[in-house]
């Protein structure tokens, strides 16, 4: 049961003040079998961020049992980094559990949820990526602000090389009041300066390991994003959209409370 349900319940006179104590204290980690895991089912709660299931190093029969435990206290969930192999065989293993299941595109992140419809916050986040093959990364950030209820407006390929292609995306976004950008470039990484020297808003730039020769497996993105003289960029680790994802949305849902909170 989740956090606010208990609350709920508490709320209603369904249960006592010590039964509600007891159940918060009990629920902050939940074991998994013979030390397989430990899960932080509250952090949503206490950082308005989810624990992410990271798959890359998991033996498969273990990521089923970890599903499996958070459903019992979460709504959704996001499973990054999934081995090619093991795709196919959890796409079918949760569908046969009823849930909704969104596979990003060129991504191996998959979202997980009880429900197919979804009540996103009143900001959205933008995501750019520079080329095709920064996709999958941008699509980890997209699915991971989505499991925070934060809607995105994306734009792929519209890297420096056709810098034209810049400009009406960023009008786009910025008329539509996006909170924070996301941009995910591999190369040199010179889209997130750009992007950032354009806008007034905070952008993440995601280095990707896209690239090849000198600097290549991300580094030359990340040095440029790093050295950048545009202010407003912040730099997650290479590859890291999660990070980046749920950082943009942290911005754009503190933003939804503020409103809320001037609405009283």
């Amino acid at each position: 049961m989740e956090f606010e349900e208990l609350l709920t319940q508490y709320n209603n006179g369904n249960i006592s003040l010590n039964e509600l104590k007891g159940r918060i204290t009990s629920s902050y980690i939940c074991s998994i079998g013979k030390n397989i895991a430990k899960l932080d089912i509250n952090r949503n709660f206490r950082k308005g961020i989810p624990e992410v299931i990271y798959a890359a190093n998991k033996d498969y029969p273990d990521i089923e049992k970890i599903i499996l435990n958070i459903l019992k206290k979460n709504r959704t969930i996001v499973v990054s980094k999934v081995k090619k192999e093991h795709i196919k065989k959890l796409i079918n293993f949760v569908k046969k559990k009823n849930l909704y299941v969104e596979i990003g595109r060129s991504s191996s992140t998959i979202f997980l949820s009880k429900f197919s419809k979804f009540k996103y916050h009143h900001y959205k986040i933008g995501i750019i990526s520079g080329g095709t093959s920064d996709i999958g990364i941008a699509e980890e950030s997209r699915l991971m602000a989505k499991a925070m209820n934060c809607d995105s407006i994306i734009s792929y390929d519209i890297g420096i090389a056709g810098i034209h292609r810049v400009f009406p995306t960023l009008e786009k976004m910025i008329s539509e009041n996006v909170q924070a950008i996301v941009v995910v470039a591999g190369m040199e990484g010179a889209l997130a300066s750009l992007v950032t020297s354009c806008v007034n808003v905070p952008v993440i730039g995601v280095p990707t390991s896209v690239g090849y020769g000198f600097g290549s497996n991300g580094i030359a993105a990340l040095s440029s994003m790093l050295q950048s003289c545009a202010l407003g960029l912040t730099v997650v680790n290479i590859d890291n959209g999660i990070g980046a994802g749920s950082f943009a949305a942290l911005i754009a849902n503190r933003m939804s409370n503020i409103k809320k909170i001037n609405k009283i």
